[in-house]
């Protein structure tokens, strides 16, 4: 029988097997944080857009007000409003003015406002450049002829703002 030789020197193991499970398993665990990353960037873009959704359709709501209520807007009824204390109580057994209903519109709005948008508020003014300003300065220059509908409101520490211009 013959026998087969062994080598002077035994075959040392070099551990190439677990080398490579434990780039394996790097890999792996890199992989899987960059989809969590991607997966909350992706999130946090979808709750920006739903925000700015949100604005854009509450500045159309005005506008649609302001539309509707063309004898107000003529008058300057709804430059500069400030939410009243109460809206004007009228329309049921009595009369609104034009300028009431421009009272009432920017209270309803002012409302809807702070309930869809964190940190939400809106002006509607006479403005020559409406994609200016911020909540505490809405820079209205009163331009006459361009109505701007700007809302502001806070979104993770950041101050976003949708403006909108109308013209009469």
């Amino acid at each position: 029988m013959m026998m087969k030789a062994h080598p002077a020197h035994p075959r040392r193991a070099r551990g190439i097997a677990l080398f490579e499970a434990l780039i394996a398993v790097l890999l792996l665990s890199l992989s899987a944080l960059a989809y969590a990353a991607l997966q909350m960037r992706g999130l946090s873009t979808n709750s920006s857009a739903m925000w700015r959704s949100k604005a854009v359709q509450l500045a159309q709501e005005m506008a649609d007000r302001m539309r509707a209520n063309q004898v107000g807007v003529g008058a300057g009824a709804y430059q500069n409003l400030l939410a009243p204390a109460a809206a004007p109580v009228c329309g049921v057994g009595s009369a609104c003015t034009p300028t009431q209903v421009a009272k009432a519109d920017y209270s309803a709005w002012s409302a809807e406002i702070a309930l869809a948008l964190p940190g939400g508020t809106g002006i509607v003014c006479l403005d020559g450049t409406p994609d200016d300003g911020s909540a505490a300065a809405p820079a209205c220059d009163g331009a006459a002829g361009t109505y701007a509908i700007k809302l502001f409101w806070t979104e993770r520490g950041v101050d976003s703002r949708v403006a909108m211009e109308l013209r009469p």
